[in-house]
């Protein structure tokens, strides 16, 4: 679907009469293209402390391989192949950042967080488009104090507060690590990639939390799912397509399910992605026991599913049909809650599996006329937050992707003003693509994301409703 706003206030005459009139000018945002560098100019690092020193050593690509340390043990830092960035540690007249990484783990009180965030500041008004700052900070707990406590949180402020002060398609999002966790591990780095990448184009505002230290670094950063076997459900258009071409991207075998009525669109996208194609209704009481007898057959393993089949039946609440109602909430959840059960008794989803599923802004701030809905969605959040745990043994994950305004069919069939409306509603002020939900499934999926347990991460342009 074509949003025909952003693409004259970017193009030609029009877009000077938009500068004229001082009307919104929402960025055609840069997104992911294989063999683009990771971030394009300088990167500068502030905060001080040896978890800055440690970042910073790591994006310039002197952190290794190195010699022992002076007490005899290898360096842990040298073991962690360097990105080769232009790594700037002080702010200096001139100079355009590409990138700023604040590193602000050892601040304990808010005094702490002046000298780190004004020079952000500082080069705010130079930063070119696309630019990307990314915080790296502790979670606010009780067991630290009220002082460390009040900084912590403080941070999550700034954050989305310089969200939306940022323009020109640039993106502010963080790295929240848990107490104890180095910022060497696997997720916060694989986080920290993923923000700094035009992979997360439309995750705007975001904190992302790093319980852990599992997970793994992938042997090549372009295709961290090679050999993994992944299914997705709802596969035939849309969202769903979007997810199989990108998972496969990145080096997985995909399973694409869909029901019966959309055969021939499922055989175009598994025939795309040299992948499988399995005709499948998810709301099958046996679905589950069939998806992983379909995966093991044919491809010998499972690791990887994605709920993302889904469907509306809005309504007001006081119009609300049973009908309406149940079949929401057959297809939305339940199906997905079943499917889980039979995959973690079979015995079979036990390789560092990972489980994503949909769920919606909706379900975090709900939505006029979608009660139904709303429920669903919020359920998925329930459920990755209760399911995350069950994996943890056989090193795997289950999170949710919380995408915003998506343009898609489904989106498309909103009358046209609510579509307008509903579309600027975000910080980057424009609908997001099917592909850049496929990015943040495609990062939760992956060896690098294992650190993250139980999560919902938002790709909605920081929407301006809900956290």
């Amino acid at each position: 679907m074509t949003d025909t706003y952003l693409n004259l206030v970017n193009s030609g005459f029009t877009k000077k009469i938009a500068q004229q009139l001082g009307l919104p000018r929402p960025a055609i945002l840069r997104r992911f293209r294989p063999g683009q560098p990771l971030v394009d100019g300088p990167v500068l690092v502030l905060g001080s402390g040896a978890d800055a020193d440690t970042v910073a050593r790591i994006l310039s690509g002197t952190s290794g391989p190195g010699g022992p340390a002076a007490d005899g043990a290898i360096d842990p830092v040298s073991t962690i192949p360097g990105w080769d960035l232009d790594v700037r540690r002080d702010p200096a007249a001139g100079d355009r950042y590409a990138a700023v990484v604040l590193v602000l783990t050892e601040v304990a009180h808010p005094d702490d967080l002046a000298g780190a965030v004004l020079a952000l500041g500082s080069v705010l008004k130079t930063l070119p488009p696309h630019a990307r700052i990314v915080t790296v900070s502790r979670p606010a707990t009780a067991d630290e104090g009220p002082a460390t406590a009040a900084a912590r949180q403080g941070i999550d402020g700034i954050l989305r507060s310089v969200a939306k002060e940022l323009r020109a398609g640039a993106t502010a999002n963080g790295v929240v690590m848990a107490d104890g966790v180095p910022v060497t591990a696997p997720s916060a780095l694989g986080a920290l990639r993923f923000f700094l990448s035009t992979r997360s184009a439309f995750v705007d505002g975001q904190l992302l939390d790093i319980d852990t230290d599992g997970g793994a670094l992938p042997l090549d950063w372009d295709r961290p799912l090679e050999g993994r076997v992944a299914v997705v459900t709802g596969a035939a258009r849309g969202i769903g397509a979007a997810i199989a071409a990108t998972l496969a991207r990145d080096g997985a075998t995909v399973v694409a399910v869909d029901v019966p009525a959309a055969g021939e669109q499922l055989a175009a996208v598994a025939n795309r992605v040299h992948g499988t194609a399995l005709q499948l209704d998810v709301t099958t009481p046996d679905a589950g026991t069939r998806i992983l007898e379909h995966a093991m057959a044919r491809h010998g393993r499972l690791d990887i599913v994605v709920h993302n089949a889904g469907i509306l039946r809005d309504k007001l609440l006081a119009n609300m049909t049973p009908d309406r109602w149940g079949s929401i909430i057959a297809v939305n959840i339940a199906a997905q809650l079943r499917i889980n059960e039979q995959l973690l008794t079979s015995g079979d989803f036990t390789n560092e599996p990972r489980i994503v599923a949909l769920a919606s802004t909706s379900g975090i701030a709900g939505n006029r006329g979608q009660t139904n809905y709303a429920a669903s969605k919020g359920g998925v959040i329930g459920m990755v937050r209760a399911t995350a745990p069950l994996l943890t043994a056989f090193g795997g994950t289950a999170n949710a992707v919380a995408p915003g305004f998506i343009e898609t069919d489904m989106t498309a069939k909103i009358p046209p003003v609510m579509r307008q409306v509903a579309r600027r509603l975000n910080s980057l002020q424009q609908g997001g693509q099917p592909i850049d939900v496929a990015e943040a499934v495609a990062f939760l999926a992956s060896p690098q994301a294992g650190g993250v347990v139980g999560h919902v991460l938002r790709v909605c342009g920081q929407n301006l409703v809900g956290q």
